[in-house]
């Protein structure tokens, strides 16, 4: 059954050109789905769309059994920027969704702190963002994203300023994290590589319209043989076909 259903959606910033052209996409329950395309192509705004951070002008979006009117705070998110507070340590920037409603409990640290240590950055809960990476920061971004175990995470391009091989190990540190909760996932993505790695399903769009969804069969769960695997590079031509202006 779908999770999250897109439903013959349209969008225009301020009556202006379509971004979002009678766009219909459906999402089932623990997928992890990207949305690939090139710059402008209207794939951040659709996740906004999906997400409730932007209402379309018609069709509608649903989560579970609810339309979608507004963000859900059983969503998470995660932006290309880590978007940290300075003055919060790496600990309280992971509790900062659940401070915002109440105190966090014992049982929220204690929660932060194991999503640090599977985020392999237990070490520096302590620290603040001014002390770490990139890499650390969007580590940081992932946990704080999970803390209060969301229903589904949009991800927008959260790894694109992050270096190859820091790139990879998040990939795999955010499918075993997949993996572990059942999450559902839709990502948006510039990059071939990183969505068919990723996904069970990876849709291209084009001029505000899907224009193609595959289905990702490589077997999970996922690995660095993967990435060179005859499948995988067959998987990412087709991808690259698409793109390109086939089918």
């Amino acid at each position: 059954m779908s999770f999250l259903i897109i439903d013959n959606v349209t969008y225009s910033y301020k009556g202006k050109k379509e971004i979002i052209k009678d766009t219909t996409w459906k999402i089932n329950a623990g997928e992890f789905h990207s949305l690939l395309g090139r710059s402008g192509c209207g794939k951040t705004t659709l996740l906004k769309i999906a997400s409730g951070l932007l209402k379309p002008d018609n069709g509608a979006v649903f989560l579970g059994n609810e339309k979608v009117l507004k963000p859900s705070l059983d969503v998470g998110f995660v932006f290309q920027a880590p978007t940290l507070l300075e003055w919060k340590s790496v600990l309280d920037n992971v509790l900062l969704p659940i401070t915002l409603q109440r105190k966090p409990t014992k049982e929220d640290k204690e929660r932060a702190s194991s999503l640090l240590e599977v985020m392999k950055i237990a070490d520096y809960q302590h620290e603040y963002p001014g002390e770490l990476s990139g890499g650390q920061q969007s580590r940081v971004a992932i946990a704080r994203s999970l803390i209060k175990n969301p229903a589904i995470v949009f991800l927008d391009e959260p790894f694109a300023a992050l270096d190859a091989i820091t790139r990879e190990e998040l990939q795999d540190d955010l499918l075993m994290l997949c993996q572990n909760n059942k999450m559902t996932v839709l990502f948006i993505t510039h990059d071939i590589s990183e969505a068919v790695y990723l996904s069970d399903h990876v849709a291209v769009m084009k001029e505000g319209q899907i224009a193609y969804d595959l289905k990702v069969t490589l077997s999970k769960p996922r690995h660095i043989e993967n990435r060179y695997s005859a499948t995988f590079n067959d998987l990412c031509l087709q991808v690259r076909d698409v793109m390109n202006g086939g089918i």
